[in-house]
């Protein structure tokens, strides 16, 4: 019989403590410490795993970037690697943050965290490259890394206005025509775009992000476990 890797088990054990303290107290109300005492586990132990709760948030940021995507393209319903996908991406992000303060939290300190923005700035310009590819020819690899260094920059400011005088809605559209026109896409698609958007309930959909993403994490944690143990 081979043998299980009881590290990766502990992993596993914690990505679901963290999920959990993080999506229901707020990343910045959990420690390190509460998440092991929520495991019955020292801090020591922990950190022997994770070093420190900015890469807890990575591994999370990075079933996220996974969770989403899939989330959006399920919704979109324009086939593979959609424009619509991505604006109902950034809209759900946007909506859920104006609705609930923890997930802002979530979101706003995942743009905070420089390991956090890297991967998402990797992850997104793959995406873009598939999505947008058709618009931009000539782009080199690098092109797509600069341009989402500005997406990303548009993503952040428009988070941290959540909950200011300025609708939701005009916050969605300023950041989606922004970020739509970077990667050169045509002003008569970005009203066909944003008009689809708010024709959708979007804010339901956002408002079902914090508890479908538990549930997706649990699911991959289970998975994985099953992997392990061979079952």
């Amino acid at each position: 019989m081979a043998r299980i890797d009881k590290g990766a088990l502990t992993k596993i054990e914690i990505i679901g403590e963290a999920t959990k303290q993080f999506l229901e107290n707020g990343y910045s109300n959990t420690t390190v410490s509460s998440i092991a005492k929520g495991l019955e586990m020292s801090p020591g132990n922990l950190t022997f795993h994770y070093p420190t709760k900015e890469h807890l948030l990575t591994e999370l940021v990075d079933m996220l970037c996974k969770f989403q995507w899939e989330l959006m393209e399920k919704e979109a319903d324009e086939g593979v690697s959609s424009v619509m996908a991505i604006c109902l991406e950034l809209t759900t992000m946007l909506s859920a943050s104006e609705d609930d303060e923890v997930i802002k939290d979530f979101f706003i300190a995942s743009y905070s965290s420089p390991l956090c923005l890297d991967l998402i700035r990797r992850n997104d310009a793959q995406r873009a490259k598939k999505v947008f590819g058709s618009y931009c020819p000539d782009w080199t690899d690098e092109q797509y890394a600069e341009a989402e260094i500005l997406v990303s920059g548009i993503e952040y400011a428009t988070l941290m206005t959540a909950g200011a005088p300025v609708s939701l809605e005009a916050r969605i559209t300023g950041a989606l025509n922004n970020i739509l026109t970077i990667y050169g896409i045509p002003e008569e698609m970005r009203n066909t775009k944003l008009k689809k958007v708010f024709a959708m309930d979007y804010r339901a959909l956002g408002k079902r992000v914090r508890l479908a993403f538990k549930e997706f994490v649990a699911v991959e944690n289970e998975k994985a476990f099953r992997e392990l143990v061979g079952r």
